[in-house]
């Protein structure tokens, strides 16, 4: 994985996650996402349209956007290889370390089970870093 796409997953930027719709048209959802051994990790919940498109269709694009500067993003086309139940929220948990500075995750629901969308990335579009300006 490139450095620069290694760097925006381990800050507190938003992942947003493209997965395909039964009728072949795309379906992008906002998601907390980090990166490790080279794969990117999507928590999110059974039964949600993403898990429901990626059951029948692993493909999917993803776009990590710094925080601070929306022109310093890139985006990857990969495969969901593996879906990783964390029923026990230590995934979920150390997102929310990541992304609100809270021990555990905050919206749990009675009888959600969480789990962890496993994307080999295969290939990676990086941009150069560009600087917003004020004029």
């Amino acid at each position: 994985m490139d450095k620069k796409a290694e760097r925006l997953f381990q800050q507190k930027n938003l992942v947003f996650v493209a997965t395909l719709m039964n009728d072949g048209s795309p379906q992008l959802s906002p998601v907390w996402a980090n990166l490790e051994d080279g794969y990117i990790l999507v928590n999110t919940a059974e039964g949600r349209i993403k898990h429901k498109n990626v059951l029948r269709d692993p493909r999917v694009a993803v776009s990590v956007v710094s925080a601070d500067n929306p022109l310093d993003m890139t985006t990857i086309r990969g495969t969901v290889t593996e879906l990783i139940p964390d029923y026990d929220y230590k995934h979920a948990d150390k997102l929310t370390r990541q992304y609100m500075g809270r021990e555990h995750y905050p919206f749990k629901r009675d009888g959600e089970k969480r789990i962890i969308l496993k994307i080999k990335p295969e290939r990676v579009f990086v941009l150069p870093e560009l600087k917003m300006t004020d004029e």
